[in-house]
């Protein structure tokens, strides 16, 4: 899963533009989608994870119940709803996601490396959006974009962002 390399979003990629390629239309690996991450500015990776935890389970909670979070099995979410059950299921942490390259964490720096892996890798892609989990304080949430909008945005500034025609 994720978008890590070999994950479930590069079979997905490849899978998009092949299929527009059989329809005749040759477009880049990325173009015409958007990638969506979570993300969590800190001193570390490791201080990312440990301060974003406690909201990472709580959008999986969420987001599990309404079948949206595709690695999630029926048994899993059936046992997330019930509070002795609960802690003894084996469900996805914040640490297989940022393995997974779904949840972007560390300092605004690593977090530009990791956006600029993407961005190498998939070189039609020109749309990404980077959200919190549910349930971040709003004090923690302005904080966090803040940081995000001045040392994450400033380093794809010169990108720019890609105006195909549309599909026939």
């Amino acid at each position: 899963g994720g978008s890590a390399e070999g994950g479930a979003v590069d079979r997905h990629m490849v899978a998009f533009r092949d299929a527009y390629a059989r329809a005749g239309k040759q477009i880049g690996l990325g173009e015409r989608l958007s990638l969506g991450f979570q993300f969590f500015i800190a001193e570390s990776r490791e201080a990312g994870m440990a301060a974003a935890a406690k909201y990472y389970e709580e959008n999986m909670k969420m987001f599990g119940e309404l079948r949206l979070v595709r690695g999630l099995s029926d048994e899993q979410v059936e046992a997330m709803r019930d509070p002795q059950r609960a802690p003894f299921t084996k469900l996805p942490r914040i640490e297989d996601a940022v393995k997974a390259g779904g949840f972007l964490t560390g300092t605004a720096a690593d977090i530009v490396e990791q956006l600029k892996a993407v961005e190498a890798r998939y070189p039609g892609l020109d749309r990404v959006t980077c959200s919190m989990s549910i349930g971040v304080p709003l004090n923690v949430a302005l904080e966090q974009l803040q940081r995000f909008a001045e040392e994450v945005i400033p380093a794809f500034k010169g990108a720019k962002a890609a105006v195909s025609a549309p599909a026939e």
